[in-house]
């Protein structure tokens, strides 16, 4: 059965640092991309980050760039997103999702997504 998990979220003051995960299991990350989303307060779920199991290539949103990273460890089946001088303006939910194949990761959308998980909160204190 295919499965994400995302975790990781919590409180962090502006500047700060947190590192998410996104726990997948019942498929190989290298047949998939999974792609990191996030809902604000009163706004629509966006696109932060994805990465591409296949080859590795990675997609950052222009408001996280240079601030993110994502990564995959295929040993433990976890992608990660690591969040580094982080704002307020990051305060939302966070969520994993994937999609089979090799999609053009700037084209990836929540509802073309195959697989998705519940949330967590994320919340960045100024």
């Amino acid at each position: 059965e295919v499965q994400l998990q995302a975790s990781g979220g919590g409180l962090v003051q502006a500047g700060g640092s947190l590192r998410l995960s996104c726990a997948v299991s019942g498929f190989s990350l290298g047949d998939y991309a999974i792609g990191w989303f996030r809902q604000a307060p009163g706004k629509e779920r966006e696109g932060v980050s994805h990465i591409r199991g296949g080859d590795g290539a990675t997609y950052y949103a222009d408001s996280v760039r240079d601030r993110f990273t994502i990564s995959s460890d295929y040993a433990k089946n976890t992608v990660y997103l690591q969040m580094n001088s982080v704002k307020p303006e990051d305060t939302a939910v966070y969520y994993c999702a994937s999609i089979r194949g090799s999609p053009y990761l700037p084209m990836i959308y929540w509802d073309g997504m195959d697989y998705w998980g519940k949330g967590t909160q994320v919340t960045v204190s100024s």
